[in-house]
C-alpha cells in the first residue's frame, strides 16, 4: 500500500514576527522620548516663570511687555514668586532706572559743591559696580600713617554729608591702603589702618547726624582692592584712599525658597548612603534587651 506524502507548506510570513517586534520596540523608544520632552518642557516653563518674576520685581521689564498667562494654563506654583529680589527704599520698591537717575543727580550736585577739591584731585567720583563711589585721597584728608582726618577737611566732609542726608540710600565707607607694610604703635598692619580710617569717617557722619546709623557701615580692605598699580609712587597714592559708596539697599528674600529635601537632624553621610540618595533615613531602633541568665 502506497502512502502519499503530503508536501509541508512553508509559510512565507515569518518575517512579520520580527517586523512586529521591531515596531513594538520602536514604539516604546518614541514613548520614552516623548516623556523626556514633556518633562523638559515643564522644567523650562518653571525656569521661565522664575526668571520673569525676578526681572519683573526688579522693574527691568515693564508690565506691558509681559505676555499675559492664559487662564487655566498656569502651573500650581506660578503664583509664587521665585526669588523676590527688590531694590528697596524703606518699604518702597525702586526700579534700577530710578536708582540710576537719583545717583546721577547726586553725582552732579556733589561735583558742583566739591569743584575745588575735584580740581585739585583730592576728591574723585565715578559710578561703580555697586553705586556712586566718592573717593577721598589720603594726601588731602589724612596724614601719613594717621587715621584721623585733617581739621581742614571737615568742611568738605560736612558738604558731602549734607548732600547724602537727603538721599534714601545706604552708605558704605571703605578704607584702602597701598602695599607698603606698616607697623606702628597704633596700627600693626594695613588692615587696622584702613579700618580705622573708614570708622573715623563713619563716626564723623554719625556725630553730625547726617545719616542714620542703620544706613551706614564701615569696612577696611587694606591693600587688596587697588585702583592703580603699586609699582609707582603715583599708583600707590591713588590706592591710599577712603571710598564713600552710595548704594541702594538690595533685599533678597531667601525665606521663600523651598528646600527640595526634608529638613532633619544633621548626620554623617557615608558610602552606604549612596544607593539610597533621596530616601529618608530609617528610624533608629534600640537593641532588644538581653534576657536575664537562667538561675
Amino acid at each position: 500500500m502506497r502512502v502519499e506524502r503530503r508536501k509541508s507548506h512553508v509559510s512565507q510570513d515569518r518575517w512579520m514576527v520580527s517586523y512586529a517586534d521591531f515596531i513594538t520596540l520602536l514604539f516604546a523608544f518614541f514613548v520614552v522620548l516623548y516623556a523626556f520632552v514633556k518633562a523638559d518642557q515643564k522644567k523650562q516653563a518653571q525656569v521661565s516663570e522664575a526668571i520673569d518674576s525676578a526681572f519683573h520685581s526688579l522693574g527691568i521689564f515693564p508690565e506691558a511687555s509681559r505676555n499675559p498667562a492664559k487662564e487655566g494654563s498656569a502651573s500650581p506654583g506660578a503664583d509664587k514668586a521665585a526669588i523676590p529680589m527688590n531694590i528697596v527704599m524703606g518699604e518702597d520698591v525702586l526700579s534700577p532706572a530710578k536708582v540710576k537717575e537719583d545717583l546721577e543727580n547726586l553725582h552732579r550736585e556733589l561735583a558742583q559743591r566739591l569743584s575745588n577739591q575735584v580740581a585739585t584731585h583730592t576728591v574723585s567720583m565715578k559710578m561703580g559696580r555697586d553705586g556712586l563711589v566718592i573717593s577721598l585721597k589720603e594726601a588731602g584728608f589724612f596724614d601719613s600713617g594717621s587715621a584721623t582726618p585733617k581739621p581742614a577737611t571737615l568742611p568738605t566732609l560736612r558738604q558731602i554729608a549734607a548732600s547724602l542726608s537727603h538721599t534714601p540710600y545706604d552708605l558704605r565707607v571703605e578704607g584702602h591702603t597701598d602695599n607698603i607694610p606698616i607697623h606702628t604703635a597704633a596700627f600693626d598692619s594695613n588692615w587696622e589702618l584702613s579700618s580705622a580710617r573708614a570708622t573715623h569717617i563713619a563716626r564723623l557722619f554719625l556725630d553730625i547726624k547726617a545719616i542714620s546709623p542703620e544706613r551706614i557701615s564701615a569696612a577696611g580692605y587694606a591693600e587688596f582692592h587697588p585702583v592703580a598699580s603699586n609699582d609707582t609712587a603715583e599708583g600707590r597714592a591713588e590706592n591710599r584712599r577712603v571710598d564713600l559708596v552710595v548704594l541702594p539697599r538690595t533685599k533678597i528674600n531667601l525665606s521663600t525658597l523651598e528646600s527640595p529635601h526634608p529638613t532633619g537632624p544633621w548626620r554623617k553621610i557615608t558610602d552606604d548612603d549612596a544607593p539610597a540618595q533621596g530616601a529618608s533615613p530609617a528610624p533608629a531602633t534600640s537593641p532588644a534587651p538581653t534576657p536575664p541568665p537562667a538561675p
